[in-house]
């Protein structure tokens, strides 16, 4: 494919306001896919049921622009008019959820005349930047249809909570050490009254994304916290990049944009461009829309199958594929240097991340670490390297999943931050912009 028959990416800024936009009608992962499906919609891709038949006749059929939905997961792909019969994938793999709190069961309390919402704690979040934040709530509600039978509804709602810090003149120490009780210390407050006003699934069912819906019908939910504080870019020269859940939409979006810019490219080209976005990263992917689960494997074969292709061609296919597993990693803290590797020392600006680790967890190898390089040159962004200081145990991915799991080679790849797991979590507003041509290069290379 000439590189200038591909689509130019847009100017960093626009890259990142879309970012903010996108972030904002994300706050989780249910709202995540739906909001990638309506631009998906928008751009001409059309959705599948995963229920329906794909490939029967009068079926719409695997061809050309289609996604497909699972809980708050969703997987998008492009096909080229003319498909070799054992052309691989290009995926881009990445994940719509964040470290949260999520509703328990009976998550309605008052204490003191202080209504509160009953949460636990979903994967790994930076507990003291959740502090003295306006909050939403969002997810989605299960309701009895007419018929009796589940239906499900959006619902978030505006700034409505917050988990309220112990004031310094009650806690004379808490300068020096900061210990939350997971259990005991975050509970939002979001009301305050007599216990037999309160009731979060009637607050929930007030806000569902279609209207109101009656909260006695309310079967079941899934519902998080989200920081409600807009996206904003600030700092000397507009260069700095602040928002809640860049971990991982950072990476949604750099592939769901780079797959609708170059759908066009790509149904010329040699390969099938596939945006995977899990759910469930945080709290380690073993879930049915998660990327230990079969949605990945199950799309790739039912669309093979679809375009004719057998079972040893799949496979072929499988073999000649590529994964990026889009992450965010950790630029150097000018607070904290030591807790860095002291010789690959990433920075604010100097183009995304290429993240190894000698014990595969991230999935990247030399071989992988070319694919990269090239599709980097061919956008015209530089990159650089990220591997942890031997004395910090290092994070990992969907990538070692997704490796094992179908056999596919995978790259580890994502925008530097600060403050990962925070509530707000910080970067630079070329990164972004880059990590979306360097997706772009990646569909179409």
């Amino acid at each position: 494919m000439d590189p200038s028959a591909r689509t130019p990416a847009p100017d960093p800024l626009t890259v990142v306001e879309d970012l903010g936009r996108y972030v904002l009608d994300s706050p989780s992962s249910f709202h995540a896919a739906h909001a990638a499906a309506a631009r998906l919609d928008s751009a001409g891709f059309e959705r599948l049921d995963e229920a329906a038949d794909w490939s029967g006749p009068g079926t719409p059929g695997v061809r050309g622009r289609r996604y497909v939905v699972r809980d708050g997961a969703i997987i998008a792909w492009a096909t080229p008019a003319d498909l070799p019969p054992a052309a691989g994938f290009r995926i881009l793999g990445a994940h719509t959820d964040s470290p949260s709190f999520k509703l328990k069961p009976r998550p309605t309390t008052t204490t003191h005349t202080w209504h509160q919402a009953a949460v636990e704690v979903y994967g790994g979040p930076l507990l003291n930047s959740w502090l003295d934040r306006e909050l939403r709530m969002a997810g989605r509600l299960v309701l009895r249809g007419d018929d009796g039978a589940p239906v499900e509804h959006l619902t978030a709602t505006g700034p409505v909570a917050r988990i309220p810090q112990l004031a310094v003149h009650l806690d004379r120490e808490a300068n020096k050490g900061l210990a939350l009780d997971r259990q005991q210390h975050v509970q939002p407050v979001w009301g305050v009254g007599a216990a037999q006003d309160a009731d979060v699934l009637a607050l929930l069912a007030e806000h569902a994304a279609d209207g109101p819906v009656d909260p006695a019908r309310i079967l079941g939910y899934d519902v998080v916290l989200a920081d409600s504080q807009p996206p904003a870019v600030f700092g000397k020269d507009g260069a700095l990049f602040a928002s809640g859940r860049l971990d991982n939409l950072s990476s949604v979006h750099a592939g769901l944009g780079a797959l609708v810019r170059e759908a066009e490219a790509v149904e010329a080209g040699p390969h099938v461009a596939v945006l995977a976005a899990f759910d469930h990263e945080e709290i380690g992917s073993g879930t049915r829309s998660g990327a230990a689960g079969p949605f990945l494997e199950d799309v790739l074969a039912r669309v093979d199958a679809a375009l004719g292709r057998t079972d040893a061609e799949h496979r072929r296919a499988l073999a000649a594929s590529v994964c990026l597993s889009a992450d965010a990693g950790h630029l150097v803290h000018p607070n904290y240097q030591g807790h860095h590797d002291p010789v690959n020392t990433p920075e604010p600006g100097a183009g995304p991340l290429l993240k190894i680790n000698a014990d595969q967890r991230y999935a990247t190898d030399a071989v992988g670490a070319g694919i990269w390089a090239e599709a980097c040159a061919r956008a015209g962004v530089p990159y650089q390297e990220f591997v942890s200081n031997n004395r910090v145990p290092c994070g990992s991915t969907i990538g070692p999943i997704t490796a094992a799991r179908l056999g596919i080679r995978t790259v580890d790849v994502g925008i530097g931050l600060l403050s990962m797991h925070s509530a707000r979590e910080l970067c630079h507003v070329d990164d972004v912009a880059a990590l979306g041509a360097v997706a772009g290069a990646f569909f179409t290379g």
